[in-house]
């Protein structure tokens, strides 16, 4: 056998052999990760069946590489070393970007205006949207405020907010309504945002343009916060109940797979 074949041969197997020791590191990442406040090398070796050889090897490589730190009182906690991964991941992640190429390709909600949405205080800001050929009598701009009680993306991303939340924004000021359908005060948009954290998906029924239903979700981040909202707008006249629940479930699954890309575990 020649010397380059040797050499290939021991390279496979060491490949082969490292594969086992990341899948055990990444099971031990998670194991103390679920744990809160930290485990004992000897829990871990416990939870996980481990060799006692085995378990303190792969600790000692992953306190010298900083993920993961034993504390005074012997147990590990994660290192500081997963956050140069978070803050690469969080630098990496586009809201905007993953909009625009999700309803690039999806095709359950073509022929629908859909829009990107971020709350800010008590409005929506416009920060991508999708605009439909169908006449809609009004047209959503990138840029553009609207109060967010009154749409869609609003109602939802208020509906994450609890009620010492929502009454610094709305306790001294609540916006004036826009249409004769627009909820009228406090006391009525927590009544609606309650429904909303049943059903999962938000409804803006003419209460921005009269003409206009909107239906919206919440796309969730690595935390768990909502982070944005999108929405899809259609004529009133097309809104009957049936459609409303077809296209709250579309809007609840398009809004998954974006906070999936976003990190969301939930």
């Amino acid at each position: 056998m020649s010397g380059d074949s040797v050499t290939k041969s021991d390279q496979t197997r060491k490949n082969i052999d490292t594969v086992p020791a990341l899948r055990r590191a990444v099971t031990i990442m998670d194991l103390v990760a679920a744990s809160g406040d930290g485990l004992t090398a000897a829990e871990i070796t416990r939870h996980l069946a481990l060799p006692k050889s085995t378990a303190h090897g792969q600790l000692n490589v992953l306190t010298e590489l900083g993920l993961l730190v034993r504390t005074a009182d012997g147990t590990f906690r994660l290192g500081p070393h997963l956050m140069r991964w978070a803050d690469g991941f969080l630098s990496q992640m586009d809201i905007v970007a993953l909009f625009r190429e999700y309803f690039a390709s999806d095709s359950a909600l073509e022929g629908y205006t859909i829009t990107l949405t971020v709350l800010d205080r008590d409005e929506v800001v416009y920060i991508s949207c999708r605009n439909s050929d169908k006449p809609l009598g009004h047209t959503f701009r990138i840029g553009m405020r609207l109060p967010a009680p009154f749409t869609a993306t609003g109602k939802m991303l208020l509906s994450r907010l609890n009620d010492d939340q929502l009454n610094a924004l709305f306790n001294a000021h609540f916006p004036a309504p826009m249409t004769a359908a627009s909820v009228q005060n406090l006391a009525e948009l927590k009544q609606e945002l309650a429904t909303i954290r049943e059903r999962h998906f938000s409804i803006d029924n003419g209460q921005i343009h009269a003409a206009m239903t909107c239906v919206g979700a919440a796309i969730y981040d690595h935390s768990g916060r909502a982070v944005a909202g999108i929405a899809t707008s259609f004529l009133s006249s097309e809104a009957g109940a049936g459609l409303i629940d077809i296209l709250g479930e579309k809007m609840r699954n398009a809004a998954l797979a974006l906070s999936r890309q976003c990190g969301y575990q939930g």
